[in-house]
């Protein structure tokens, strides 16, 4: 997707209705049920709670994550770097985003699900302090394959 091993420009912005056809690239090239652009246009447009941002390099989008904000707690909704840029940090810069996002309204507590085959995502969370706190057995329905709930305390501001 990238790699010409110029120094490249990253960004992190608010995404918008027209990152979405972009954005619906790396949701497909990322999971194996990947959301609709309907469902992508609902949580701008419709869902109040949802921030998403997009990363760019060199003005290319490349990932984009998904956070609820609710009261003083936080849900990911999704999070996906394009595999070809996977565990070059990319990942990590967005995430810290979204942590300052969620920081920002005052948050007490953060959750999300991933695969319990997703070792790397598992590691990501963990270094931002996640910890495993429960399971959703069956939870993707594409495969059945359980999740792990991890969940984050943070102080407050």
């Amino acid at each position: 997707m990238m790699g010409n091993g110029a120094r490249e420009s990253v960004n992190i912005r608010r995404m918008t209705v027209d990152d979405i056809p972009a954005v619906l690239v790396v949701e497909q090239d990322v999971f194996t049920m990947p959301w609709t652009e309907h469902a992508f246009v609902n949580e701008l447009v419709k869902n109040p709670f949802a921030h998403y941002f997009v990363l760019e390099i060199d003005a290319q989008i490349v990932g984009y994550g998904g956070v609820w904000l609710v009261m003083q707690e936080a849900h990911i909704t999704n999070f996906a770097i394009h595999s070809s840029l996977q565990r070059h940090g990319y990942g990590e810069q967005l995430f810290q985003e979204v942590l300052e996002t969620a920081k920002r309204y005052d948050t007490r507590k953060m959750t999300l699900e991933v695969r319990t085959s997703n070792t790397a995502a598992q590691r990501l969370y963990e270094k931002f302090g996640f910890v495993k706190t429960g399971i959703e057995k069956g939870y993707y329905t594409d495969t059945k394959e359980d999740a792990f709930v991890m969940t984050l305390e943070m102080e407050p501001s």
